[in-house]
Formats: C-alpha cells, structure tokens, sequence
C-alpha cells in the first residue's frame, strides 16, 4: 500500500468517530475524498458525499460507515465518578481497566475504566461479566462539582487505542470497523480519477453516519441520492482462530482477501459482476451465506425507493467490536481494486434487474 494510502488510514482511524458524532472523522474523510472529486456536499446528519463524473447514468454509490461503538457520560456521582451509556455493542467485560478519552465542549478528557483488584473482591463461585451500568470511569477530581466543570451528561467517549502495525501486513487497532470501509470507498475514488479508463457512469462515494445504533444514516443518504447500483463496504467476522466454531459462523480468514456475501439483499447479478471483475483482475474473494439479514447498511439502502441492486463487500476482521481489532492491510488494498473494476465494467445506462 502507499506511503499515502497509509498515512490516510492511520489519521482516519486515529480521530475519534463516535457514533452520532462522527464531525471530526468525516472532516479527515472529507479533505481526502475531495481531491478525487468533482463535488463534495454533507447533509442535515453529516453524511458526506464526494461525487465523479456528475450527470452520468447509472448513479452508484459507494458507501461505508464512518462512526465506532463508544459510550456517554450517563451520571456523575458525588465523588466525581461517571458511570456510561452504551452506543452501539461495547463489550462491557473487555472495556474494564482501559483507558478513554471523554469528548467535551473544552477538548479531550482523559480517564480510565476502573477496576477494583482481586484482593477485593472474594466473591463466592465464578465472577459474572460485568453491564454496562456497572462501569465507572474515573477522571482525576474529588467530587461531582469539579467533575461537571470538565465533563457533562452526554459527552461521547472512545477507547484510547490506536493504530499500530501488528507483523508484516497486518495491522491493528480499534474501530477499524469501519473506517476501513470508509477509506476503501476514498480509495476507490482515487483509482478512478487517476484510472486512464473511460468512466461510464456517475459515481458517488458515500461516508455515512450512525450504522452501530440502527443502519441510519444510510438510510437517510440512499434515499436522498436515488442511486441505481450501490456497493456498500463493511467489516466480516474473521473465524481464523481459537474457539470459533466455522460450522456455525462460516470459515473466513486474514489474508485471504475480501469477502463477497451471497443471498437477501444482494443482488445476484451485481454479485456475478463482482466475481466476474475479480476474476479478470486475479483478486481472491472469499464467500459467505446469510440469513434474515447481512447486519449492515446494504439491509436498509437495498429496499430503498422500490429497490436498489446492491452488494456487501467485507474486510475479515479478528477480534470485531474490542480495541485490537486486526486486519490485513493487503485484503484492504484489493477492496477498492475490486469496487474500481466494477465501476469500470458498466455501461452507459446499464441496469441490473433478476430475470423471471
């Protein structure tokens, strides 16, 4: 990957991005999508749209979310403590003993989960996890008065981890998910504006806000766009380690580059396309089922205004939703080779539409 490429991820992963305050994140998204675009707009929530070759048909949009599972100040108690809210699916067993970093009006807090030692806690029988509500941070003051001159109910809050290289290509970090995403729809944009290829449709690469609390942004950037085709990125549970059952979650793996899903709201021709694309281009892809529903913005953007042909491309990932989530950076790089491909594949007008 670039020296570029890489500078863009560490700085996109490193800005906190919580979910309903994602501004900071899609700024950094914002400044480097846009150099690659035509136009770029946000709307009402923060949705950020940087478009290529404006007036074209078909439209496609590719999307991805920019916002990553955090808590909220909830309640400060008399001795200055705050106790969270949950948004989106923090583990609440993982995220004890960790430091956090509170979100204020004044800048950057720091805190830290506390913890209370093993020698204090002579419980009878094993442990149990800990809730959310069972979670305390503390911030260095004595009482709630001093507490409310710093933090107030409300206030977002991140893990404090960052991104780092683990060995060789991959990398680890918090909240790839799914700045990753994010960065692969850039990315695309970038190979397709400095691609020699003709372009034959209009391209509007999307990062949208609040997919960890109910897929919402996207449903509201879908609507207001209208796209024909939309490629949606996101993360996938890699099974490549201890105790997962494959049986029962599939059999994914790092380093053996992105995944495609097959069945509900992806279209099988847009699917045959990607496999197509992939093929020609020597990408490996790997492939997995779904059920009711693939978990991710393609469930809303798909049934959006009667229909949109649409498809889940997803990066492996180990360790989903804790603070040393770890990727390939290679499987990400051939993410937006493979949407870039596709892109170029299609024609003047050209539609997807299941055969009866």
């Amino acid at each position: 990957m670039r020296d570029a490429s890489i500078d863009f991820l560490r700085t996109l992963v490193n800005t906190p991005s919580p979910t309903g305050h994602e501004t900071r994140g899609q700024r950094v998204w914002l400044d480097y999508a846009g150099q690659f675009a035509e136009e770029t707009f946000s709307d009402a929530y923060g949705n950020c749209v940087a478009v290529l070759n404006k007036g074209a048909g078909p439209r496609v949009m590719l999307a991805a979310h920019a916002d990553e599972i955090a808590m909220a100040v909830n309640y400060i108690d008399d001795q200055g403590f705050l106790y969270v809210r949950r948004m989106g699916g923090i583990d609440a067993a993982i995220t004890k003993a960790q430091r956090v970093v509170i979100h204020t009006r004044g800048g950057a807090v720091k805190g830290v989960v506390g913890n209370v030692a093993p020698h204090l806690t002579k419980l009878d029988g094993d442990p149990k996890p800990p809730k959310i509500h069972d979670l305390f941070i503390d911030i260095g003051v004595g009482s709630r008065k001093e507490a409310e001159t710093i933090v107030r109910i409300g206030d977002p809050i991140t893990l404090a981890d960052e991104f780092d290289i683990l060995r060789g290509d991959l990398a680890v970090a918090r909240a790839f998910d799914n700045r990753i995403g994010t960065f692969a729809v850039a990315e695309t944009l970038r190979l397709l504006k400095e691609s020699k290829v003709k372009l034959n449709c209009e391209v509007c690469a999307v990062s949208n806000v609040q997919e960890e609390v109910g897929l919402l942004g996207a449903r509201q950037i879908a609507y207001s766009l209208k796209p024909d085709i939309a490629l949606v990125v996101d993360v996938t549970h890699a099974t490549d380690y201890p105790t997962v059952s494959k049986a029962q979650h599939g059999d994914t793996r790092i380093g053996h580059g992105p995944a495609i899903t097959h069945g509900g709201c992806n279209h099988p021709d847009v699917v045959a396309r990607l496999e197509e694309v992939a093929a020609k281009k020597k990408i490996p892809l790997q492939h997995e089922a779904m059920s009711a529903s693939s978990g991710t913005d393609t469930d809303v953007i798909f049934w959006t205004r009667g229909g949109i042909a649409s498809a889940l491309i997803s990066l492996p990932n180990r360790y989903m939703h804790s603070p040393v989530e770890v990727v390939s950076l290679k499987d990400l790089e051939m993410i937006p080779q493979l949407m870039s491909a596709f892109v170029l594949s299609l024609k003047k007008g050209e539609a997807f539409k299941v055969k009866i």
